[in-house]
């Protein structure tokens, strides 16, 4: 194998690998993008259950199983995020339409970042194979004089050391 041919494997090699972690990086973005946009939804679906009356005796999560007992009244609204970690009270239709635009956003990002996967998956399949046609290159010549090798042996008698006169016999005789 020459230094240039084994040069370009271990950069191929190194590139294979680098973007094989940024692939699992991306997959785990997906991952906790698609966790937010559930959240969202539940979040959304129960906005969307409490009656215009109200409820009484609603159960609200408080996290860990946690849930407490409150009566929510006709006209009473949600506290939502509306960034930078800044809350304020919205009435329930406005909160809706924030989750609503919120969702319409990270659709987004994730088929970005979807897409952003795709296409460096098929950069580390095309970087796997030209790393497997230079490999296949410098093994078939190797192959081909290991061959060459093995026939001239086999064309060879095989020879075994005579022994000298007056020597004891050992495993091998």
């Amino acid at each position: 194998m020459t230094e240039p041919d084994r040069a370009e494997l271990q950069r191929l090699a190194q590139l294979v690998e680098v973007n094989r972690e940024r692939l699992q990086a991306l997959d785990q973005q997906i991952r906790n993008l698609e966790g937010i946009k559930i959240e969202q939804e539940h979040a959304m679906e129960a906005l969307q259950s409490i009656s215009d009356d109200g409820a009484k005796g609603a159960m609200v999560p408080l996290g860990a199983g946690v849930q407490i007992v409150a009566d929510i009244p006709a006209d009473a609204g949600a506290v939502v995020d509306i960034g930078s970690r800044v809350q304020a009270e919205k009435t329930r239709p406005e909160a809706l339409e924030i989750l609503r635009n919120r969702n319409v956003e990270l659709n987004g990002i994730i088929d970005s970042v979807s897409n952003e996967h795709d296409e460096l998956e098929n950069q580390v399949v095309a970087l796997a194979n030209r790393f497997n046609e230079i490999a296949n290159g410098i093994q078939e010549p190797t192959m081909e004089g290991q061959n060459e090798v093995e026939e001239a042996q086999v064309s060879q008698p095989i020879r075994r050391p005579r022994r000298k006169r007056g020597t004891e016999l050992t495993l091998d005789d």
